[in-house]
C-alpha cells in the first residue's frame, strides 16, 4: 500500500497544526488508515508528559473514552452472533436487578431507552468506579428523563449496565471478554485498561495562563465499558479497519452493517447528517457516510471515523480537553476527495446459470420498465428510462431471491414459472414484474387496467 501524496500530506499536516495551535493541545497524533494500512501519520506538541520535549508517536498511548464503547456493542454483538442473546431481550433476562431491568439491549445500543446522561452520583469520569452491585444499588428506584424510543439520548449509563450484561453472558470480567474476543484476535496489543507506557498524561490548560493541569484518571470500575479504555492510532487503525472489512475481523458481515445501521437520530438542528447506529455514530455528508465515534475523559480528547465504501479512516488522538474541532472527519473527507478509491476493476462473468439467464431484460411495474442484469449469483433491477429504485437481489436457493439493497432489502423475491417451467412474472411484497406492462396472464393486483 503505497503512502499518501506528498500534497495531500502536507494538507493534512496544515489543518493538524492549525488544530493544535489554535486549540492549544497539549500534544497530538494522527494517523490515515487505507486498507487497513497506516499511509500517514502526523504529531504536533510535545507536551505528552510533565517535563517531555519529545513529541509522541503511533505507538503512544492516550485514553480514548467513548471510543471504548464501540468495543463494547461489539461484545454484545458477539453474544447475538453465537445465539447467546437477542437485541430485544431486556437487560433483567440477564441482569435482574438491573438498573433498568426492562431497558432492552437493542435501545441501550443506540441510545434510545430514554436513561440518563450520567450514572448517579460524583462525576464518574474523574471519580472510583463503583462495583456493579453498587452501580445497581445507586440506582434503585431511578427514573428514565425520557420515554423508551421518545428520541436518541445519549446514555454513558447505559453503557456501564451493557457492560454487566457482557460479564453475564460471558461468565468473564468485561475486561477479560473484551482481550479474548476483541483485542487479542484483531493483534491489538497496545489496547489496554490501564495506561501502559509510553503514554500521554491528561491535561486541561489554564484559559488566561495556558498552563498545564494533570487530571486525575481513577478506574471507573462498572463504568468502564463506556470510556476506560487506553489506546494507540496504530491499534485504532485496525478497529477502523475491523470495522468495515470482515475479512479483517471477529464480527460477520451482517453484523457490521447492523452496527452501522441508524437506530435514532439526533432532532437538533446542529445535529443534521448526525444518527446512531447499534454502537456507532452515524454521520452522513459530502456524499460519504462516515461511522466512528468520538471520545473524551478528562485530559484527552480523540476521534476515529471511516468510510465503509472506500475503507479509509483517520484516527485522531489528544491529551487536552477540548480543542479539536472536527479534525477527524475532516481529515478522512480531505483524503478522499484528494485521493478518490479506484473503481472495482470489472470481470467478464463466467458460467452464468441457465435460469439465470432466464431473467435477463425488460422487466414491467405497472408501466414503469426495468431493466435486469446479471450480478454474482444474483441480479440488480435498474429503472430504464427514468429516476427510480436501484433494487439488488441475492439468490437463496433455486427461484427465490432476498432483497439486499433498496426499498425492497430483506424482501423475498420467487419467480414464478408456468407448467411448463417457463418464466411466468417475478413477486415480491405484493410486487408484481411482468414481461409486458400489465400482462393479463399474470396475477396484476387491482386487475388489468381497462383500454
Amino acid at each position: 500500500m503505497s503512502e499518501l501524496l506528498p500534497t495531500t500530506a502536507r494538507a493534512l499536516e496544515v489543518d493538524l497544526a492549525a488544530v493544535q495551535s489554535r486549540g492549544r493541545i497539549p500534544s497530538v497524533v494522527a494517523a490515515v488508515v487505507r486498507d487497513g494500512e497506516l499511509v500517514w501519520t502526523g504529531t504536533r506538541g510535545r507536551a505528552v508528559r510533565r517535563g517531555d520535549t519529545e513529541r509522541p508517536d503511533a505507538d503512544t498511548q492516550y485514553k480514548i473514552g467513548s471510543v471504548t464503547k464501540t468495543m463494547t456493542a461489539a461484545l454484545v454483538m458477539l453474544a447475538l452472533e453465537r445465539g447467546e442473546a437477542d437485541l430485544d431481550d431486556p437487560v433483567g433476562r440477564f441482569v435482574p436487578e438491573g438498573p433498568f431491568p426492562d431497558a432492552s439491549l437493542r435501545s441501550l445500543l443506540a441510545h434510545t431507552a430514554g436513561l440518563s446522561a450520567e450514572p448517579v452520583g460524583s462525576w464518574w469520569e474523574r471519580s472510583p468506579g463503583p462495583d456493579a452491585a453498587g452501580l445497581a444499588d445507586a440506582h434503585d428506584g431511578a427514573q428514565r428523563v425520557l420515554e423508551p424510543g421518545a428520541m436518541f439520548h445519549y446514555s454513558n449509563l447505559g453503557y456501564g449496565v451493557l457492560g454487566r450484561v457482557v460479564e453475564v453472558v460471558t461468565g468473564q470480567a468485561w475486561r477479560e471478554a473484551l482481550q479474548e474476543q476483541l483485542l487479542d484476535p484483531l493483534g491489538m496489543t497496545r489496547t489496554t485498561y490501564q495506561d501502559s507506557p509510553p503514554c500521554a498524561e491528561g491535561f486541561s490548560v489554564h484559559h488566561l495562563t495556558g498552563e498545564l493541569t494533570l487530571e486525575p484518571l481513577p478506574d471507573t470500575g462498572a463504568m468502564a465499558p463506556a470510556g476506560q479504555l487506553w489506546s494507540t492510532v496504530a491499534d485504532q487503525a485496525r478497529w477502523l479497519t475491523a470495522l468495515v472489512e470482515p475479512d479483517r475481523s471477529v464480527l460477520s458481515e451482517g453484523t457490521l452493517r447492523a452496527m452501522r445501521t441508524p437506530q435514532g437520530g439526533v432532532p437538533d438542528s446542529d445535529g443534521a447528517g448526525s444518527t446512531y447506529g447499534l454502537g456507532l455514530q452515524v454521520l452522513a455528508g459530502r456524499g460519504r457516510t462516515l461511522i466512528g465515534h468520538g471520545g473524551s475523559m478528562p485530559g484527552f480528547i480523540c476521534g476515529a471515523w471511516v468510510d465503509p465504501a472506500s475503507r479509509v479512516g483517520a484516527v485522531v488522538l489528544t491529551n487536552g480537553g477540548y480543542g479539536l474541532d472536527e479534525l477527524t472527519t475532516r481529515t478522512v473527507h480531505a483524503v478522499l476527495d484528494a485521493e478518490p478509491p479506484l473503481a472495482t476493476e470489472w470481470r467478464p462473468a463466467v458460467d452464468v446459470p441457465a435460469d439465470l439467464r432466464d431473467l435477463v431484460g425488460l422487466w414491467y411495474w405497472g408501466q414503469a420498465p426495468s431493466l435486469l442484469r446479471v450480478e454474482g449469483d444474483g441480479f440488480v433491477l435498474t429503472p430504464v428510462d427514468a429516476p427510480g429504485r436501484t433494487l439488488r437481489f441475492a439468490r437463496v436457493e433455486g427461484d427465490t431471491f432476498v432483497g439486499t439493497r433498496g426499498y425492497l432489502e430483506a424482501e423475498t423475491l420467487r419467480v414464478v414459472r408456468r407448467q411448463d417451467a417457463e418464466v411466468s412474472h417475478l413477486e415480491c411484497a405484493t410486487f408484481v414484474y411482468t414481461r409486458t406492462p400489465y400482462d393479463p396472464a399474470a396475477p396484476i393486483p387491482g386487475g388489468v387496467p381497462a383500454g
